[in-house]
């Protein structure tokens, strides 16, 4: 018994043991000590880090409005991002579960944005936003394509909005359109037969029945409107006038353009708590609404 109880502990240790000391090394221990100088005033340069108490969180919350416009800006950009992405993404998968010729064409197709990287992704709407639209406009004569895409702050607002619900859309689609794949056949077609047109089926079978890929991708849609950073980045730089900043960009630019790692820090640990509670509530929320087959 002892024996195979040693032999157990073996295997453990070589199948979890890397992992274990990976996630350690790169994430516990850089917590850690983000959380520690959260409390310092240090510039990331000086061998020594003095104290500061609470006085790094006092500061954002009473001198500090650009974090708070930051956070702002943020949490609006997340309610449209996680509303527009899940919805067209649930709506490609809905479509491209149907038997269309081109359906797989068509699934890669939007499902290749995602591929790309957002800083490089960044670079090219912003080349299409300026040259690409202008010259679109002075074709037809549609203000649309007209408008100065990222020199105000309501349509840069929009300009990343639009990029990010292209960029991620067609990762959700894959999730929806695998959750809808698996619905059983039976009961769509025992909905059919007691009468229920296409939008009752949709709304009282497929729906509750994918509520498991809904979790998953509202899952990850706040995390990576919470999070965003490269697309914001390269496409608008804060701009204007910081009036797109977001969370990620305004803690980058504390930390490395300002030298003051320990206020970034700070603000790190806050926005490490807001999205751990959102994320918490919005998986138990949804968690509640899945149904079992």
């Amino acid at each position: 018994m002892n024996r195979r109880r040693a032999s157990e502990l073996v295997q453990q240790f070589i199948f979890v043991g890397p992992a274990a000391v990976f996630f350690a090394v790169i994430v516990a221990v850089p917590f850690l000590l983000g959380l520690y100088y959260s409390f310092t005033s240090w510039n990331g340069i000086a061998k020594h880090a003095d104290w500061a108490g609470i006085r790094n969180y006092v500061h954002i919350f009473t001198k500090d409005p650009s974090f708070l416009n930051a956070f702002w800006f943020t949490v609006r950009f997340t309610v449209l991002g996680l509303i527009l992405t899940n919805l067209l993404g649930f709506v490609l998968a809905y479509v491209l579960t149907r038997k269309l010729f081109t359906r797989n064409v068509m699934r890669t197709v939007f499902f290749m944005p995602h591929v790309i990287g957002g800083l490089l992704l960044g670079f090219i709407w912003q080349f299409i936003f300026v040259r690409g639209f202008a010259s679109i406009g002075q074709a037809t004569g549609w203000s649309f394509f007209n408008l100065p895409w990222l020199g105000t702050e309501s349509t840069s607002f929009w300009s990343i909005v639009i990029v990010f619900v292209w960029q991620n859309a067609g990762y959700l689609m894959v999730i929806y359109i695998s959750a809808l794949n698996n619905v059983p056949k039976g009961l769509t077609e025992a909905a059919r037969v007691d009468g229920a047109g296409r939008w009752q089926v949709l709304r009282h079978v497929l729906i509750p029945m994918v509520m498991p890929a809904v979790t998953v991708c509202l899952f990850l849609s706040i995390s990576w409107s919470f999070k965003l950073f490269d697309l914001n980045l390269s496409l608008t730089k804060g701009g204007p006038f910081k009036a797109t900043e977001s969370v990620a960009l305004n803690i980058y630019n504390e930390a490395y353009t300002l030298s003051r790692y320990g206020m970034g820090s700070a603000k790190a640990i806050i926005f490490f708590i807001v999205v751990a509670l959102v994320s918490v509530l919005q998986v138990w929320a949804t968690k509640r609404k899945e149904v079992e087959v």
